[in-house]
This record gives structure tokens, C-alpha cells and sequence, in this order.
């Protein structure tokens, strides 16, 4: 497995829900990446969220595609996320979708953790990637 870290700029946009309801606690955004470091690429893809009465529990998914160079080898994979937050205990996974590499990075697998610290988003990523 390769580890490697960097930094990264991410644009979060409201987005219209299919919950009409009055003071709903869900919310849908676009999302936007530029990622610095090992792995040079931008990402789009779409969060779906769902707030709760209870201060600091909340939850979020997240599918987006990542296009760029990983390692001096370029094509695009997929990231899906899954994160909860328990009365401010977070739980994050970030895991590279199956199959889902293309050109260059035909085959990638790995998982990702994101860090904020001090406003600034940090990434540290496992993968494997097959030779040849």
C-alpha cells in the first residue's frame, strides 16, 4: 500500500432537497475539490445531509470523481463517503468505489481520511494500485 498526504480546497453549494417540509433538518450540496501533492486533481460530485435536534449529531453521504494524476499516472475513481458525527464524535470512511479507476488508474483501490486543521483541509490517502 502507498500512503501519501496533502492539502486540498473544497467549494460546498446548497443545492435544492426533495424535502419540502418546513424547518427540515436535511440538506443537499455540490461539491467541488482541488487536490495538492501526490495526487494532482479536481473533484466534483454531490452531498446528501441530515441533521438532528441534538447538538452535534448529524450525518452525511458523498459520491464524487476525482480526475487528475495520482502518482505521475492519470485518469479518474470515484470516492464515496460515509460520515456520521455522535454528539461530536466523528466517524468519516472515504473508500475508493470498486472498479471504478480509469485509464492509468484502471484498478485503484485505497481509502481516504481528511483532517481540518486550523481552517485548512488536510488528506492522507492509502492505495494500491496494480503495475504494468
Amino acid at each position: 500500500m502507498n500512503k501519501i498526504r496533502g492539502e486540498f480546497e473544497v467549494k460546498l453549494a446548497p443545492l435544492p432537497t426533495h424535502d419540502t417540509a418546513k424547518g427540515s433538518l436535511l440538506g443537499r450540496r455540490s461539491i467541488e475539490k482541488q487536490f495538492h501533492g501526490e495526487l494532482q486533481a479536481i473533484s466534483v460530485g454531490e452531498m446528501l445531509a441530515a441533521g438532528t435536534t441534538v447538538k452535534g449529531s448529524a450525518g452525511y453521504v458523498a459520491i464524487e470523481r476525482v480526475t487528475g494524476a495520482l502518482g505521475g499516472r492519470t485518469g479518474s475513481f470515484v470516492l464515496q463517503h460515509s460520515g456520521i458525527m455522535n454528539r461530536g464524535e466523528p466517524h468519516l470512511v472515504i473508500t475508493v468505489v470498486p472498479d471504478s479507476g480509469t485509464g492509468e488508474l484502471t484498478g485503484l483501490t485505497g481509502k481516504m481520511a481528511i483532517e481540518i486543521t486550523q481552517g485548512r483541509h488536510f488528506y492522507e490517502f492509502e492505495y494500491d494500485l496494480p503495475t504494468g
